[in-house]
């Protein structure tokens, strides 16, 4: 992702793009935003309405570490294409599941599962096997080097932030509560802290320093505009995998990981013998023949070359969301 290939952003999406990550920890965060861009209040509060309703962003929230308040995993299936469609509407519709996509490959339906623990992960992951009548490919996290997505639309690359590994151990109830009020989203209200407050139980000021203490101890990536990047031209979206000797993942993966042109990078364990694979990355681009280009110039330079490899665009999205972690019932 080039600056020459972003295409140029309007007021209000380049106004977003800046709040990606740091949005402000204060009552009155809007009006913070338009301070500094100097806009007042109701026009950021607008600008922000009209993209959530046009679906070029999910949501303004927390995104969270790996692990940090739950369990979960990538799977994948092997569908014939005639069966494709039902099965990625029967995955979609557990709760549990947060991005359903299809790939161009013989496994060609990729989800991810996420719960609040291990255990409803993988009773989901047994639901949708046995409904389908199709197996489920596994493959969890065992170590990231770059999970975040969120990057720059004016030049396709966003600044590493310094990754930090989440201190470990169980959320109190206090933060139980709010997490399950996160999940949507802030409001779109001038003091998205104090309705957060209202459905949790707990003060504005307890919300904005929980959320500061999250940051704080890694338990929360960033908070910040979530954007929905195919609706905003980013369909040329590969995951490109690699059979990597175990000894050399980590440096390779962090080397990866500091590439402008990748937006995701991690190992997974393998699930042999069908999926070899543990070194995976992901460039997320607008033209299939640039996306193309970047991936050979980065297998090149980094020694990839004589790797077993596979490159896995993305067809169709048939869920994008954030992540549930506090349950819920399931989509209609």
């Amino acid at each position: 992702m080039s600056a020459s290939a972003a295409a140029p952003l309007s007021a209000g999406l380049a106004l977003l793009n800046g709040f990606q990550r740091g949005f402000p920890l204060v009552p009155r965060p809007f009006e913070e935003v338009g301070r500094r861009c100097g806009l007042e209040e109701a026009a950021v509060l607008e600008a922000v309405r009209e993209h959530a309703s046009r679906g070029t962003i999910s949501r303004v929230g927390v995104v969270f570490a790996p692990g940090a308040v739950g369990a979960s995993t990538l799977a994948a299936m092997a569908l014939p294409s005639a069966q494709l469609v039902s099965v990625a509407r029967l995955v979609s519709a557990q709760p549990e599941v947060n991005h359903n996509y299809e790939r161009e490959h013989r496994y060609n339906l990729w989800f991810v599962v996420t719960a609040a623990a291990a255990g409803a992960v993988d009773a989901a992951l047994e639901r949708i096997a046995r409904a389908s009548g199709h197996a489920v490919l596994s493959l969890p996290l065992l170590e990231e080097y770059h999970i975040d997505l969120g990057f720059d639309l004016a030049d396709g690359g966003a600044p590493r932030a310094a990754r930090r590994v989440p201190a470990r151990g169980p959320l109190g109830e206090r933060e139980r509560r709010l997490l399950a009020a996160l999940e949507p989203g802030l409001a779109l209200v001038p003091r998205p802290y104090a309705a957060l407050g209202r459905q949790a139980g707990l003060a504005e000021s307890e919300v904005i320093a929980t959320l500061e203490e999250w940051l704080a101890r890694g338990v929360a990536r960033r908070v910040g505009v979530v954007l929905h990047h195919r609706r905003l031209g980013y369909t040329a979206n590969a995951m490109a995998v690699w059979d990597v000797p175990d000894a050399q993942v980590a440096r390779l993966g962090a080397r990866l990981a500091q590439r402008p042109e990748v937006t995701l990078c991690y190992r997974r364990a393998r699930a042999l013998p069908a999926w070899p694979y543990n070194l995976f990355c992901m460039i997320h681009g607008r033209e299939r023949a640039a996306v193309q280009t970047q991936l050979a110039r980065l297998a090149r330079e980094e020694g990839l070359e004589r790797c077993a490899h596979d490159v896995l665009f993305s067809r169709r999205c048939f869920k994008q969301r954030g992540a549930r972690y506090a349950g819920e019932t399931p989509d209609g």
